[in-house]
């Protein structure tokens, strides 16, 4: 799809890429994946794959967590691997940190960088899918790209 037919959010995450040396390449669905199955079946991948960018309170300050389609965060036991808790940041919130639409958040592109965390499930897969700061657009990236364009740290989930 065309640059120019890109939503702006979309831009400024294909910028960030670009900057961070991914190819920076962003495509546009058809229709919105709402769900990490949904976008899965989309692309013809295992929802192990996708992505999920997600925002929670660690104490009182906002991280982002990079997971696995195929998994939940358990709450406690990734809080206490971070020492401390961890808690859903409400939606206002993940709009306000990242910029971003919830169903399209992408792992970069954020006003402000957010301490990041990437599920170390997702190293099991060759090609990550993610969003692309909206909910219609997703790139495709690696375990090791994703760590170093986030300067995330891998970590356990569930």
């Amino acid at each position: 799809m065309r640059r120019s037919s890109l939503p702006p959010v979309a831009c400024r995450v294909a910028d960030t890429l670009i900057s961070r040396g991914h190819h920076g390449l962003i495509v546009a669905q058809q229709e919105p994946t709402h769900t990490a199955a949904d976008a899965a079946r989309a692309l013809g991948v295992d929802v192990g794959a996708i992505t999920k960018s997600l925002v929670f309170l660690l104490d009182d300050d906002p991280v982002l967590l990079l997971v696995s389609g195929a998994h939940q965060v358990d709450l406690a036991k990734t809080g206490a691997r971070l020492d401390g808790t961890l808690s859903r940041a409400p939606a206002e919130m993940v709009r306000e940190v990242t910029g971003q639409p919830i169903g399209g958040v992408a792992p970069v592109g954020h006003p402000t960088n957010l301490p990041t965390w990437v599920d170390s499930a997702l190293g099991r897969h060759r090609e990550l899918w993610a969003a692309g700061g909206h909910p219609n657009t997703i790139f495709r990236t690696s375990f090791p790209e994703l760590l170093r364009i986030t300067a995330g740290l891998p970590i356990d989930v569930d």
